[in-house]
């Protein structure tokens, strides 16, 4: 059994060149623990956005693995991703999910902090400790980096971890462009709270390694969805411009799997083998401004919706024209998020065997309230905790962790063979290995990235791949 990080045998358990896994990843709970010392604890993650604390004293609880996390905006504006335990005994000092506050006190022994994690009331400080406590070094834990990338914030408890532009390398601008608004706005979205959280009892990489690496799954696991839209479920227009409705029904049915931009793009897997991120993106075959616009809200939103988005694709045509907007729209980033222009999807580790899911729903910030409630409706009813997508994967994730946890089902290996030998490079991306839609070639870069990450003795051994 693996017990510690320079245990080599975790390689052993990846055979890549053969494309086979084995189960103990997924099951197994000491290779778990390893895990949030090796990856959670060094890794760039996301802890929210800006617009979910606007102002001085709002207050986020995210989580980075499985620590909770207060994302607080100071008294002078600055924001600070705090661990919520407190320094006395380790009780929560916020038990909300957001809001707006002066100071954190626990409601163990009173202990209070400041919006900047500084210590600022001890009850009985005289008294009990003589005036001798230094309450300077009994502050908030803070994380050792914060990132602002176009209003999105992400964290990292490692100092030694490189920025996180370089941590998303060449997917950076495809992240980036997740928080424009539909008009290509910089930093024009805002994410809607409350947002929705759900509990899975399966892996979290079950289900984070999947999303943006999976194109096999939807001719079976999401065939209902076609009843759905015959039924007058909305199609929203994403950010390639062309999936109208029929393209959707027939890629939904397993029809082109390999090419489903419609007849401007092809849709391909794109990842970077060496940071494990990667996603189901378009190459184009003509400049953004030269693809016409799809209609795809006018059957089922007021008139409104449809003019609104259709004047934002105008004026993000105008705003990026003559460029071809390879990769946009959205990417796995590693290890745990899948972001997109029209979602947020985390994956928390609660335990081997348990996920707890997040979906964050982000609008334009400047959006009249007819089309918020449009778009919301849309991504709810898609792919929220009930949507007509969510529920099928949830299902399906469940019971193969059940299924896979047996004396004698853990013994067998899970196949990621699809597309591979097929990978090639495409100077349209550079930086990024393209195979087939139908490839597994995005869950294989996971897997190498978690393998190189589990193994690593420090930052050294992982920037930018493992080395030797």
């Amino acid at each position: 059994m693996t017990r510690s990080g320079s245990d080599r045998s975790l390689a052993s358990l990846v055979d890549l060149e053969q494309g086979l896994v084995s189960r103990e990843l997924y099951v197994n709970p000491d290779i778990y623990q390893q895990e949030l010392e090796q990856i959670y604890a060094r890794a760039w993650l996301f802890v929210g956005h800006e617009s979910m604390v606007p102002n001085p004293g709002d207050f986020f609880l995210s989580r980075m693995g499985e620590e909770s996390v207060i994302l607080v905006r100071d008294e002078r504006g600055k924001l600070h991703a705090l661990l919520n335990t407190c320094r006395h005994r380790g009780n929560k000092v916020c038990r909300y999910d957001d809001g707006n506050t002066r100071v954190f006190t626990c409601s163990f022994h009173g202990w209070s902090y400041d919006t900047d994690g500084r210590l600022v009331g001890v009850p009985h400080y005289e008294a009990a400790f003589e005036g001798a406590l230094d309450k300077e070094q009994f502050g908030l834990h803070e994380v050792a980096q914060l990132a602002n990338l176009n209003g999105s914030i992400w964290a990292t408890w490692d100092s030694k971890a490189p920025s996180f532009e370089d941590y998303l390398g060449a997917f950076e601008p495809t992240i980036r462009h997740c928080f424009d608004a539909s008009d290509g706005t910089e930093n024009g979205v805002e994410l809607v709270l409350p947002m929705q959280k759900f509990r899975l009892p399966t892996n979290w990489k079950f289900a984070a390694f999947s999303f943006d690496g999976d194109a096999l799954h939807g001719s079976t696991t999401h065939r209902s969805l076609s009843v759905f839209r015959e039924a007058g479920v909305a199609v929203m227009a994403d950010e390639q411009g062309t999936a109208a409705a029929e393209t959707r029904a027939a890629e939904q049915e397993g029809r082109r799997i390999v090419q489903r931009g419609g007849p401007y793009a092809t849709t391909l897997e794109l990842s970077s083998r060496q940071l494990g991120h990667g996603s189901h993106r378009n190459l184009y075959e003509k400049p953004i401004d030269e693809i016409p616009y799809v209609p795809t809200w006018e059957k089922y939103e007021p008139p409104e919706v449809e003019e609104y988005y259709r004047r934002a694709w105008e004026r993000r045509g105008k705003k990026f024209a003559g460029h071809y907007l390879h990769a946009f729209g959205g990417a796995h980033v590693f290890p745990n998020i899948n972001v997109q222009d029209n979602r947020h999807l985390i994956w928390h580790p609660h335990g081997v065997g348990m996920t707890e899911s997040w979906r964050i729903f982000p609008v334009d910030k400047s959006a009249p309230q007819v089309v918020r409630e449009a778009t919301l409706r849309y991504a709810i009813r898609s792919c929220g905790a009930s949507g007509v997508t969510e529920s099928d994967d949830m299902e399906n994730w469940n019971y193969a962790m059940e299924a896979s946890s047996g004396t004698v089902a853990r013994r067998l290996s899970y196949p990621f063979k699809s597309g591979l030998g097929g990978a090639y490079d495409d100077e349209r991306v550079p930086g990024m290995t393209v195979n087939q839609l139908s490839a597994e070639e995005n869950q294989r870069s996971r897997l190498r990235r978690w393998v190189q990450f589990m193994e690593a003795k420090s930052w050294d051994d992982l920037y930018p791949v493992k080395k030797g």
